[in-house]
């Protein structure tokens, strides 16, 4: 059984070289063509140059935050998280796998993902359990009705908390959005405020996700539009991305309306789902994640990796790789539940992936030979390229090509090892 811990998992060396070589072509981009003054470019004359900052680095931090642990029913748990292209690290977590008492078989966890700074999401992940279990309505007898008022009346009343702290503090700006589940012996309870999103998987399918809270959902628009704002560019007021949120004071500020009804809302949307024997694994992520893949693709590649991999970590971390490879730019945090009857270890399931990641390390020799016998430098993103247009079968569900990057990387480095070991010495 594994035991709570928490690590640094610090990204390989060839990870880095491969930033190393891209980094120049995402820096441009970013620098580039959006308004300002282009790289090399020079100010018209009587122009003064703006300098606004970048919401993103020249290169990610690859370092990661890895935690894991269990309770005493049989659920396991793991976490991971990365800044990646973010200038700053804004997304916070919980993870309470036994609340004590006469809740002693229940669960808490949540993603808080902020934005416009880390202080909102930091002080709602100290504060929101304790105001859900303030309210009482959470009991042994595990009533729905109450349970789900006792989540939005904890949202409602961490927003107000929220609130006079931020005044007091001088906080003028600021949110977070907020993924959560409480599992019970008979029930899981998702509350979502915001694009963060909760998925269940049920006997190899997805059974159950959250609804994005975006400003253009018809109900959502109609909201704000009735608060006084409006929707621009899929954003408030042509700003804000998301509809319901904790903290953006400056969008709750509409006279003779309720919280709710403010152009941002601070009330969760509260789901409950019966529990099953079937359950495999729930995810809570923020949307960097669930701006790269989708619902039926992480499903598919998390059932996939449970059968090859014995750490609930390091499957945590290869959706972080794999969601960083197809493009993610933001702050990337996920969680991975899972019940007794997640898919386990398998033998066939290891031998296909051996027989894969042989199949890989070939292509990248015979990729390598080619390149060189033309005259050709075989860069590492040649390479890629080359094997990304490849049909490669076995590869794993969800995941596609960029999920086994990390192997290809590696054989691409054992490769030039291996060229530069054959080379005359030549002396001069």
């Amino acid at each position: 059984m594994r035991t709570a811990r928490k690590s640094g998992v610090e990204m390989p060396a060839f990870m880095r070289h491969l930033v190393k070589e891209t980094e120049k072509r995402v820096s441009s981009f970013f620098k580039g063509g959006r308004g300002g003054t282009a790289e090399g470019e020079q100010p018209k004359e009587g122009e003064k140059e703006e300098m606004i900052p970048s919401p993103y680095l020249d290169r990610p931090v690859l370092d990661k935050l890895a935690e894991e642990g269990c309770a005493r029913w049989g659920l396991t748990y793991a976490l991971a998280s990365m800044q990646g292209w973010r200038a700053n690290m804004e997304d916070f977590h919980n993870c309470v796998p036994q609340l004590g008492g006469e809740l002693a078989d229940w669960n808490f966890f949540a993603v808080f993902d902020g934005h416009a700074g880390s202080t909102v999401a930091q002080f709602c992940s100290q504060h929101l359990l304790g105001q859900i279990l303030a309210t009482g309505g959470m009991g042994p007898e595990d009533d729905p009705e109450k349970v789900k008022a006792a989540i939005i009346e904890g949202f409602l009343q961490t927003d107000k908390h929220l609130h006079n702290v931020a005044r007091r503090e001088g906080w003028e700006r600021g949110g977070t959005t907020v993924v959560a589940a409480l599992i019970s012996p008979y029930y899981i309870y998702f509350a979502n405020c915001g694009d963060s999103r909760a998925m269940l998987c049920r006997s190899g399918q997805v059974c159950f996700s959250t609804e994005d809270h975006k400003p253009y959902s018809p109900l959502e628009k109609e909201r704000i539009e009735s608060a006084g704002g409006s929707v621009t560019i899929q954003r408030i007021n042509g700003s804000l991305a998301v509809s319901r949120a904790l903290g953006d004071f400056s969008y709750k500020g509409a006279e003779n309306r309720t919280p709710s009804q403010q152009m941002v809302s601070p009330e969760p949307e509260v789901c409950v789902v019966e529990r099953s024997p079937a359950d495999e694994f729930l995810v809570l992520a923020c949307d960097g994640v669930w701006d790269t893949i989708s619902n039926e693709e992480l499903c598919a590649f998390i059932h996939n990796r449970l059968q090859v991999c014995t750490d609930l970590r390091d499957v945590c971390s290869q959706v972080i790789d794999l969601c960083l490879y197809k493009g993610s730019l933001d702050n990337i945090s996920i969680i991975l539940l899972c019940f007794p009857g997640a898919p386990q270890l398998s033998a066939e399931a290891l031998h296909q992936e051996a027989e894969l990641e042989d199949l890989l390390e070939a292509k990248v020799a015979e990729i390598y030979e080619e390149l060189c016998a033309r005259g050709e430098e075989p860069d590492l993103l040649s390479v890629l390229t080359v094997l990304a247009s490849d049909d490669i079968p076995g590869l794993p569900p969800g995941g596609g090509i960029q999920s086994k990057r990390n192997c290809i990387i590696s054989a691409y480095y054992q490769q030039r090892e291996a060229h530069k070991a054959t080379l005359p010495n030549v002396s001069f």
